[in-house]
């Protein structure tokens, strides 16, 4: 860290910067506070000079929305996005992302600090960066962004603060017309060979990372720097210093063919069955870590609004420069100090290199970096001034150029002019004397960085030979990009430049990064033909057959249902709604069925939907209302409360009405007693088709106002077997039932109540669900048993995950198909309880189980939460496909929070969110 500068900003938004955090390829990060709240928060303001290219700041800004979709799990939330305020002098106000600061290392840090990491970090690492992947290759893109300064530690887990090909940029330049030179990095064997980026090419980066982070060496990166694309395209990595459980993993991440690589939830399953949170529960750093992070942590907080003059860090390694001379800075470990002029092997600064602000105070090791050169090999076009197209739905956001508007703090220390790491930590154990900037690297990396190239065989940067930006080059072909719809007005066009550079001695970077994704138009620099893009990703839901959105002058649909195959039924709390299941068209709409209940078919001819105060039978043609019966008139008065289920033309549900109950006759000389008021409550059954009443039975009445709430757990030949919702139990049942919940048998043609069970320890709370054969399956802690249902024997138990609780299960043919609190699902023999699958949907828990649809055909199960929807094989638990939803697209769009449904209807999945829903064709 260091202080602010006399052309930095003081003001960005409600934010107060602090201090220079450190700086980037395209943008400087600052440390700012709230000082109304108190809020601490990490900025990251673009670079004016490249704020000025459009194609810049229209990335810049789509990376901020992106960040807000994205956010959750290991993604942190922007706080605040605009333009900076207070900026000294006429300057232009530099784009700007605010997010809240977690103390945080990044991985070359952190490797740097520790050595290679223990086999338990690297699982969590991994596990965290592949459940972040997974959500991404659901949506049909690819992240391209990670690398060691791009993934963080943080105490509680892994972070990304990148997404996409400029997060992983060495630099960022703004050339003449518009311009704008990005180098880039990381390569994968068909980037090299001219080929299209997929979700497959992430996995193998991540395989990159975690051989660096087991072993603090880097594959493919021994040899000639001039051979590394022929290393990485042909030679196998060598990997025996990897730990025996990791290698075969790592190594089919590092699979030359795509195909041949796992998906992102198999590596996150693999790594950790229970999620990368549950296994760094408890703490997951190694000791030297976590009080760097601690550390870290205390000297931010120390950090005060600054005077003018700047800002001071208490506590920091190296000693303030004074107004007028050059920051110095100390060496690691040690907490003496000297002047780059006393540097072991320093040299007099020539005419390349940069030179540094004289009122400048620097922190933590941080000195002047050297200017970085570039050579253009890919060039995009962007007709100027055209307006922004929509971001895709991953569009990238990042940490290095620029940040990440999510990226949690975590200070650098900058890289040696000779291309070498420096551990620059206060707690990393120094394998050289530390060199200055502008002095000679030692010889041979420390541990911090993964392995570079020889500097004698990079090419020379703007400053010299052993200047940080050079790296061999390579040109390569570039898939097009669609182009833009042309601008006749235009005099002249925006140029975005891809370069490929070595970074931190990686690999060798390549133009096939093209996807930054704002219409531009792809002009290659060879011959070569692009090759076709591929229809579909591994994991990419499927092409949905059409898209409905609900409008937005309506609430939000609060039941969905399906009619005969043909109507997508919606009821909100002005009005009811039909969609065509062919088109996602909407047919009618109809304010009577206001706040309906699901809608059911009554015949074939008719749509019957339950409201708050009378049934209604409508036309499926246009909604018209053919049939009502008021409950008032039908039911004594009754309140109807919710369904507890249908079968045909046949529902149950319950309802209750308050009658007085007369005081009994005084004895004589005694007064008389008040009369009362007390609830009465039945459980009906109703056919929907005759429109009849079939049978009433009286039941206890429910918590106030007095109308129990049922739920049908079976359906038999002979009975249906019903479990009353805990919230609607009164307190005196709840004491009764001494924590355990308990299940009613009614016979299916007189209503008569055969019996009432407890099952073993299952709760009033507990899942439960039960099979025409007689075997009800009921949550029992942590676990998931069956038992026969007329005698509450126990058959068998499945263990569950620790700490988490199982779903409602879904019974299909041979299999009991489950869902956990752990956020797993899985399937299970009815028979024999023994375990067929458990697969992971790879969203964060804890969370509430998801719920789980399966298709028609009952061969694909579809998981459904508020994160994400996951498509498995029923038989096996091949995870077939993830989706998740964009969200609110405008940048103003409020957030969506509320969670996925799904229902199924012949080969195809209806699924909801909120006012979006999406029919995708099952198996």
């Amino acid at each position: 860290m260091e202080a602010l500068r006399q052309d930095d900003p003081r003001r960005f938004g409600r934010f107060t910067a602090l201090a220079r955090f450190d700086e980037e390829a395209s943008a400087v990060r600052y440390v700012a506070r709230d000082t109304a709240s108190g809020e601490t928060a990490l900025v990251t303001a673009a670079r004016p000079e490249l704020a000025a290219v459009p194609v810049f700041s229209r990335r810049f800004r789509a990376e901020a929305r992106t960040a807000e979709r994205l956010a959750g799990g290991w993604v942190s939330p922007p706080l605040e996005t605009g333009k900076a305020a207070g900026t000294p002098g006429d300057g232009p106000e530099p784009l700007w992302t605010a997010a809240g600061y977690v103390p945080a290392l990044p991985l070359d840090e952190a490797v740097g600090i520790a050595g290679p990491l223990p086999e338990r970090v690297v699982r969590v690492l991994g596990a965290g960066i592949a459940e972040t992947l997974s959500r991404v290759h659901a949506t049909g893109a690819a992240l391209q962004g990670l690398a060691p300064g791009t993934v963080l530690l943080a105490a509680d887990g892994p972070r990304l603060t990148a997404f996409g090909p400029l997060g992983a940029a060495a630099s960022a330049e703004a050339g003449p017309e518009d311009r704008l030179s990005v180098r880039l990095g990381y390569l994968t064997p068909e980037q090299i060979a001219g080929e299209e980026v997929s979700a497959a090419s992430d996995l193998f980066v991540l395989g990159l990372l975690l051989a660096y982070a087991a072993t603090g060496a880097t594959p493919f990166t021994e040899g000639p720097a001039e051979g590394a694309s022929r290393r990485i395209a042909e030679d196998e990595p060598e990997l025996d210093c990897v730990p025996q459980e990791l290698r075969e993993l790592i190594a089919s991440c590092l699979a030359k063919d795509p195909a041949e690589r796992p998906s992102a939830g198999t590596v996150a399953a693999e790594l950790a069955l229970e999620g990368a949170a549950g296994l760094a529960r408890g703490g997951w750093l190694p000791e030297p870590l976590a009080a760097a992070v601690a550390d870290q942590e205390a000297r931010v907080r120390a950090l005060e609004v600054p005077a003018a003059g700047g800002a001071e860090m208490p506590g920091a390694y190296g000693v303030p420069g004074t107004a007028g001379t050059p920051g110095t800075d100390g060496a690691p470990g040690a907490a003496g100090t000297f002047d780059a002029e006393e540097a072991p092997g320093a040299e007099t600064a020539g005419p390349g290199d940069i030179e540094e602000d004289r009122g400048t105070t620097r922190f933590l090791n941080t000195g002047p970096r050297p200017p970085r050169n570039d050579t253009p090999t890919t060039q995009l076009a962007l007709p100027q001034g055209a307006a922004a197209p929509p971001p895709p739905a991953l569009a990238p956001t990042a940490q290095q150029a620029p940040a990440a508007p999510g990226a949690s703090a975590a200070h650098r220390a900058p890289a040696a002019p000779g291309g070498a790491p420096q551990p620059g930590h206060p707690y990393a154990a120094p394998a050289a004397p530390y060199a200055a900037p502008g002095s000679v690297s030692p010889a041979g990396p420390p541990h911090g960085g993964p392995t570079p190239y020889p500097a004698a065989a990079l090419p020379a940067g703007a400053g010299g030979a052993g200047a940080g930006g050079g790296g061999p080059m390579v040109s390569l072909p570039l898939p097009p990009a669609p182009a833009p719809a042309p601008d006749p007005g235009a005099s002249r066009r925006t140029l975005l430049t891809i370069a490929a550079a070595a970074v931190g001695g990686l690999v060798v970077g390549g133009g096939a990064m093209a996807a930054l994704g704002s219409g531009e138009t792809a002009a290659a620099t060879d011959d070569k033909p692009a090759p076709k893009p591929r229809r579909t990703l591994p994991g990419q839901a499927p092409e949905p057959r059409w898209t409905y959105t609900h409008p937005a002058s309506e609430a939000p649909p609060l039941t969905a249902a399906v009619w005969q195959d043909e109507l997508l039924v919606l009821t909100g709390e002005s009005q009811a709604a039909a969609v065509d299941l062919r088109t996602g068209k909407r047919r009618w709409q109809r304010a009577d069925a206001a706040k309906g209940q699901a809608a059911l078919a009554a015949g074939t001819d008719l749509v019957f939907v339950a409201s708050p105060t009378e049934f209604l039978w409508l036309a499926p043609k246009d909604g018209k209302v053919v049939h009502r019966v008021r409950y008032t008139e039908a039911f004594d008065d009754l309140a109807v409360g919710p369904l507890a289920g249908s079968s045909g033309p046949v529902i149950w549900f319950t309802a209750s009405h308050t009658v007085t109950v007369k005081a009994p006759k005084p004895k004589k000389g005694k007064k008389k007693g008040k009369d009362k008021q007390v609830p009465e409550a039945f459980f009906l059954a109703y056919d929907i088709v005759r429109r009849k009443e079939l049978w009433r039975t009286p039941v206890p009445a429910g918590r106030a106002p007095g109308t129990p709430s049922y739920r049908v757990a079976a359906e038999r030949s002979a009975d249906i077997l019903v479990r009353q919702r805990s919230a609607s139990l009164t307190p005196a049942e709840v004491r009764a039932a001494k924590r355990k919940g308990s299940v009613r048998s009614f016979d299916q043609k007189t209503g008569k109540l055969l019996w009432t069970k407890q099952y073993g320890a299952a709760t009033p709370e507990a899942a439960t669900a039960g099979d025409e054969d007689g075997t009800l399956y009921a949550a029992v802690g942590t676990d998931l048993e069956a038992f026969e249902a007329d005698t509450a024997k126990p058959l068998w138990r499945v263990e569950g995950t620790e700490g988490s609780v199982y779903g409602t299960p879904l019974i299909a043919g041979p299999l009991v198909h489950t869902t956990e609190s752990s956020q797993s699902v899985g399937a299970i023999e009815r028979e024999s309880g023994r375990l067929v699958w458990r697969r992971s949907t790879e969203v964060p828990a804890p969370g509430n189980a998801p719920s789980i649809t399966l298709s028609s055909s009952e061969k694909t199960l579809i998981a459904a939460d508020a994160v994400q929807v996951t498509a498995f094989a029923a038989d096996s638990g091949e995870r077939l496909w993830k989706f998740q939803d964009i969200g609110a697209a405008e940048p103003k769009g409020a957030t969506v929070s509320a969670p996925y449904r799904v229902l199924t209807v012949g080969k195809t999945a209806i699924v909801q969110r909120e006012r979006s829903f999406y029919a995708f064709p099952v198996a």
